[in-house]
């Protein structure tokens, strides 16, 4: 897959911003929420690449994990390995229909959504297919962004929560999101058993 594209629109605009806070000329501070808030997890490598790799490094920790260990999480009170990879599905879903919308729309507003509220009916869910979800909908995603062109990337878009942004933060934050939840599951998987 060609990621030429993405990187020519990274170098051309902006870095994503960190969340933190920037004081005003009048002397109020205002809340700066990240456009991508997994820019730091995504650093210099090509999101492309990233999103490409992810469906068999998702497979190859499921199998590593198997059914005792996607019980597991990284601490009480946080999501098992078999939610983490269910909300990589829905995640997917969001991502196909933000990705579309927002080529195919002027000024396309993202829609946001609970991601606790969605993963209330993870505990009966199977990790399988979530996994099949998960790979097939990128495959399809990986096909449009094939389809995406120079000028794409620099579309306008809003996110109500993180502000204006360009069609390209979408893609290099589905690359960020992959390796964020990868490295949980990469560290459930080195955990010794219970």
């Amino acid at each position: 897959m060609g990621s030429a594209w993405l990187n020519q629109a990274r170098s051309a605009s902006f870095e994503s911003v960190n969340r933190g806070a920037l004081t005003t000329g009048q002397g109020s501070t205002v809340t700066i929420v990240a456009m991508n808030p997994y820019a730091s997890q995504l650093g210099n490598r090509n999101a492309l690449d990233v999103i490409a790799e992810t469906p068999k490094q998702l497979a190859a920790l499921v199998e590593r994990l198997g059914a005792r260990g996607l019980e597991r999480s990284l601490a009480p009170g946080k999501w098992p390995a078999r939610a983490i990879v269910c909300h990589l599905a829905d995640c997917e879903v969001a991502f196909a229909f933000r990705l579309r919308q927002a080529l195919a729309e002027p000024y396309h507003i993202i829609q946001p959504f609970d991601q606790d509220a969605w993963a209330k009916r993870y505990s009966s869910l199977p990790a399988a297919a979530a996994l099949e979800t998960f790979a097939a909908l990128r495959r399809w995603n990986l096909a449009f962004l094939d389809t995406v062109s120079l000028a794409d990337l620099s579309k306008k878009l809003t996110h109500p929560e993180r502000g204006d942004m360009e069609f390209h933060i979408v893609v290099e934050t589905m690359g960020g999101h992959d390796l964020n939840h990868l490295r949980q599951l990469e560290t459930i998987a080195s955990q010794p058993p219970a």
